[in-house]
């Protein structure tokens, strides 16, 4: 992790209590006032229906979550894409299309498509517009509202929201203070809450989260999950087994929400990590930061290879950076908890008839 990230979480968690960082903490805080209203005001809205929701004649399944930063939308949307298509049902994935180029899908849905070829996805800032779309043009049986949580325009069967075990609650704060898109009080329109990397931490604090989510979310039914590394991939579609890094010395980046999550599924790997450099969330990579990258691998004698994200990979497009092969780690979802209540969950939203658009 960067010096810069780590100092922008030592501030926002109040783990750094210099003076320069409370200041900083007082200032985000002041921030944070107008922000947390805005995203009251815009909830109270839609609680007391004085804003409108459509429903699109299909089941919606929304996987969202409460802070920013990568939670495991991706693989979830994957786990309930395959899971749909094994009884025969067709899904579409509906998003928003964040930092999306004119013509050109963003990083997430790149990804999205290396994962699930079959599966259509209908990215447009209007996203009732787009389930519509998917319905008619690709006559999509469910739709998957993907990182939904916050977008309450659209109807949806069921609102799954994810916890990343290793920071669920933001910090305790809205933007900018945390990591919040909406206080915790909105856990009350979820569903279900899965908790994912549950395995990173002991089974005494998991016990502390779903305590402080029953609290705001009583009938919620609740979940366990962990993050698997699958196996090495590369812009050419070639695919290596995951145990090839057990024990190899190698360099990584990412431009991705939490780098953290990442380092850990680089530990699971069993690689040794030369250099970590991170990016901003959904960084483009342009050709002058593959460059400065190629020249940062060969500078590194001591690694064997480059290991980045499939979301970093599928807008880097190379096999290699410099002398150096690259690869992405391709992650996938295991239930730890609760699969068969999920299971249930969803065989009653494919069996009900479709309701009226």
């Amino acid at each position: 992790m960067t010096f810069a990230t780590r100092n922008y979480e030592e501030v926002l968690s109040g783990r750094r209590r210099t003076l320069g960082a409370s200041l900083l903490r007082s200032a985000l805080r002041l921030a944070e006032l107008p922000y947390g209203a805005a995203v009251r005001w815009r909830n109270w809205r839609y609680d007391a229906r004085r804003a409108p929701v459509f429903r699109v004649g299909v089941p919606v399944i929304s996987v969202g979550n409460l802070t920013t930063g990568g939670t495991g939308k991706t693989p979830m949307v994957e786990w309930l894409a395959r899971w749909l298509a094994d009884r025969g049902v067709c899904a579409g994935i509906v998003s928003r299309g964040y930092k999306q180029q004119p013509g050109r899908p963003n990083d997430e849905a790149l990804e999205l498509a290396l994962r699930l070829p079959d599966v259509p996805h209908v990215q447009q800032s209007d996203r009732v517009a787009a389930a519509r779309g998917a319905i008619a043009d690709h006559n999509c049986q469910v739709l998957l509202l993907d990182d939904g949580f916050q977008h309450r325009r659209l109807h949806r069967d069921l609102n799954l929201v994810l916890l990343d075990a290793l920071e669920p609650f933001g910090f305790g704060h809205l933007l900018p203070r945390g990591l919040l898109r909406e206080p915790l009080t909105s856990l009350s329109r979820a569903d279900a809450v899965m908790l994912t990397r549950a395995d990173a931490i002991l089974p005494e604090h998991r016990s502390a989260v779903r305590d402080v989510v029953h609290r705001h979310a009583p009938r919620a039914a609740w979940f366990e999950a962990a993050h698997r590394p699958l196996a090495l991939a590369s812009s050419s579609s070639q695919q290596r087994e995951i145990a090839w890094l057990r024990g190899r010395r190698v360099a990584a980046f990412c431009g991705i929400g939490n780098p953290r999550a990442f380092e850990l599924t680089l530990r699971q790997c069993g690689c040794d990590v030369a250099d970590l450099r991170t990016f901003p969330d959904h960084h483009d990579f342009p050709p002058a930061d593959l460059d400065a990258l190629a020249r940062w691998a060969n500078a590194r004698s001591d690694i064997e290879a480059v290991v980045c994200t499939q979301k970093d990979l599928v807008k880097v497009g190379q096999d290699q950076l410099g002398a150096k092969p690259l690869f992405a780690v391709r992650v996938g979802i295991e239930l730890l908890s609760g699969q068969e209540s999920l299971e249930s969950r969803l065989g009653r939203i494919i069996a009900r008839p479709a309701a009226a658009a």
